[in-house]
């Protein structure tokens, strides 16, 4: 009953039948018209606040979001014709709490056996299939419906070995050498490097503490990244206004968007928000890749995309050669068919959930970004600091990421950025955690103490040059 209610709510805010700034009815109101309860209503109207499509204004009760807009008028401009620096690994002994990693010590089960074991006797193909195993596939799509939100036929699904690889697949079918393509920043670095491989002209795109800033995108770029659900690694949540900016920026250029999806299934205040391919499947590809909710060693993704878009990118994927080994697909699959891949994620959001409160409690008094979703959050600290955190964390086997990485030019933000996916225990990231925090406090502390010096040194300079008889 929430979901739907959540459904015809948001619907109802597409569709112009609820507008913008328009006041909602209290949730005991609503909930008696419809004869629900009052926590259905309270629930979905706590899900669309989340999600950026109703606000709450103090004393006054729950409107729709200002600057929110209904969906335009069927039509769109025609498509266009389709044509990280490396880090060492983590020592015996080092607490890891760099990010991209997803905790495997829960994956040794029977289940996880059992889909391989039972994967490996499959009888090998005459030849593969480029768009995947067809029932992969169709396990696939049904999944993705069901924790995502994405609606597909089955012949825009296309099965790739990871996130990466769909976008440079998608990559080698669109993009002409020299097209330029948009690119978050501070953003991912692979993604910036399989364009540019690609023969682009990677254009960085700002971001703030809720994602990409779609004003000023270029009119003459041919694709833009972006990473909607929890930016990364900044970690904020496109709002509603800017996807339906983002998407009409996309209707009228011609360009295609390229969602990585990369964390989605891992919410930790409301459900998993919704995916940005759902406002528009004709402007958007999805990406999509098993490596944070199982393992990276799985080495299956996903790309969901208009089915004429898929056929192309398979066509393409059938010139280079690139396939998706059948093994892990058929693995993945009876992942899928027997429920357990459902039964994971549900378990691993309750781990990651009590992991991140973990790094919550041991960061106390640090302002933290981007800690309500996904793997990863952001600690803000000025860029000096941070790298010499950083630094000296590393030196008392500590491994943490300084923003300054993620960025392809002089930073516009300084931070770290933590994950908790990969430390080995909740005890280990407390210990890591801790240790941060205490180089951080010490560091600003001592860069405060600096520039209050500095500044007291200049007011000293200025009242002797200004000083009545001073010298001349």
């Amino acid at each position: 009953m929430n979901a739907q209610l959540v459904g015809q709510l948001r619907a109802a805010v597409r569709e112009g039948r609820l507008v913008a700034g328009e006041r909602l009815p209290a949730s005991r109101a609503l909930a008696a018209l419809l004869g629900v309860s009052r926590t259905v209503v309270t629930e979905a109207y706590e899900q669309l606040y989340a999600e950026g499509w109703l606000e709450g204004r103090h004393g006054s009760g729950t409107y729709v979001t200002d600057g929110v807009a209904a969906d335009p008028a069927p039509g769109r401009e025609p498509p266009r014709d389709l044509a990280g620096s490396a880090r060492r690994p983590a020592r015996p002994g080092e607490v890891d709490l760099r990010p991209g990693m997803a905790w495997v010590g829960a994956l040794d089960t029977p289940a996880w056996r059992r889909a391989w074991r039972l994967a490996a006797g499959m009888p090998p193909q005459q030849r593969q299939e480029p768009h995947g195993v067809p029932e992969l596939r169709i396990s696939l799509a049904e999944y993705i419906r069901r924790s995502r939100g994405v609606v597909c036929p089955v012949d825009g699904l296309l099965i790739t070995r990871g996130a990466t690889n769909g976008l440079d697949l998608l990559a080698a079918t669109v993009l002409r050498p020299g097209d330029r393509v948009g690119v978050e920043e501070p953003g991912y670095r692979r993604a910036r490097s399989v364009l540019a491989g690609r023969g682009a002209e990677i254009v960085s795109c700002p971001v703030d503490e809720h994602g990409l800033i779609v004003d000023g995108l270029p009119d003459d770029l041919r694709l833009v990244y972006t990473t909607p659900s929890h930016q990364y690694p900044m970690g904020g949540v496109l709002p509603v206004p800017r996807r339906q900016a983002l998407l009409a920026w996309a209707r009228r250029t011609g360009a295609l968007i390229a969602e990585d999806d990369y964390d989605g299934e891992f919410r930790y205040d409301v459900a998993p928000l919704p995916a940005l391919y759902g406002l528009d499947p004709d402007a958007v590809v999805y990406l999509g890749t098993s490596a944070k909710i199982l393992t990276a060693d799985m080495g299956v993704g996903w790309l969901v995309g208009r089915p004429d878009l898929v056929a192309a990118i398979a066509l393409r994927r059938e010139e280079l050669n690139d396939r998706t080994a059948v093994v892990p697909q058929h693995a993945l699959r009876l992942f899928l068919e027997r429920g357990d891949l459902d039964r994971h994620v549900r378990r691993m959001r309750g781990e990651y959930a009590r992991r991140r409160e973990v790094v919550v409690r041991a960061l106390d008094g640090l302002r933290l970004r981007g800690d309500t979703a996904g793997l990863h959050l952001v600690v803000d600290l000025p860029h000096a600091v941070a790298e010499r955190v950083a630094r000296d964390a590393a030196g008392r086997g500590v491994l943490v990421d300084p923003l300054e990485r993620h960025h392809a030019g002089p930073g516009s933000f300084g931070g770290l950025v933590v994950g908790y996916g990969s430390a080995g225990s909740p005890a280990e990231l407390r210990a890591g955690c801790a240790i941060v925090r205490e180089l951080a406090c010490a560091a600003r502390s001592a860069d405060s103490a600096v520039r209050s010096a500095a500044g007291a040194g200049q007011d000293a300079a200025g009242a002797g040059q200004d000083a009545p008889g001073a010298p001349l």
